[in-house]
């Protein structure tokens, strides 16, 4: 098992396990540099608050492709916050069977979303694009222009040609280790060059056994990637480690 100290969750919601503080405190104990993304930007002040704290937890100011269709109003809420952080998310779209009916909205939300980052200059963001990843390119390429911001694809589940494409503007990918479990998807994950990737959990969404995942877990998805590309864990987790200074860079 490699040590956890130094390795990467990019996307966890940390505000949704049972005890937040701890949580956080969890995160930080073990070194795992930590990426707390937020569903509302109402939840923003309080993980903002708990990860300036700390050395390795950072909080992104978020509004959830599905909740957009009861808050696309706390829009206002985020611009108010933008300027207090340099990380952005979950933002993005779903147009998955249940949130399909809100996809205009969302369109809304997240093309604003991006124009402000791209005003703003210099925004790390992480996005959802459930269903969605042609819709999700197509709003990237129209207003986030790579010199003004980046993307990171959340538990990307597009095409191995959409993740081309996603390449090709500069997109990073978050790969966890229900992504690596899943055939279908095995394809587009290999596709990924070694530069631009990164790992996550989405804990609690996702489960470690009978658990739901925490940073630390992020160990199977760097042993797995390892194997994968046919590179000691170490090494793998070195390169996650360099592919993030390069992203922040």
């Amino acid at each position: 098992m490699i040590a956890t100290a130094g390795l990467v969750d990019f996307h966890c919601h940390l505000d949704l396990y049972p005890n937040h503080a701890a949580a956080v405190q969890d995160a930080e104990a073990s070194g795992v540099f930590t990426l707390a993304v937020t569903t509302t930007p109402r939840a923003w002040p309080r993980n903002h608050e708990l990860a300036q704290r700390t050395k390795h937890v950072r909080a992104a100011l978020g509004l959830h492709p599905q909740l957009v269709a009861e808050r696309e109003n706390e829009i206002e809420l985020w611009d108010q916050h933008l300027a207090e952080t340099r990380y952005v998310g979950e933002v993005g779209l779903d147009a998955g069977p249940r949130f399909f009916k809100s996809l205009d909205a969302q369109k809304r939300v997240f093309q604003h979303v991006l124009q402000r980052c791209a005003q703003a200059g210099d925004k790390i963001i992480t996005v959802h694009s459930i269903r969605s990843a042609k819709a999700v390119l197509d709003l990237v390429e129209a207003h986030l222009p790579p010199e003004r911001g980046k993307i990171v694809l959340h538990w990307f589940t597009g095409t191995k040609s959409e993740a081309k494409r996603a390449l090709e503007l500069g997109c990073y990918f978050s790969i966890n280790a229900a992504m690596l479990g899943n055939e279908r998807h095995a394809p587009m994950v290999q596709a990924i060059p070694l530069d631009r990737m990164l790992t996550e959990t989405d804990g609690p969404f996702t489960r470690t056994g009978d658990r739901p995942s925490q940073p630390t877990d992020v160990v199977s998805v760097v042993e797995e990637l390892g194997c994968l590309h046919r590179l000691p864990a170490n090494d793998m987790a070195s390169l996650i480690r360099d592919n993030l200074r390069a992203l922040l860079g």
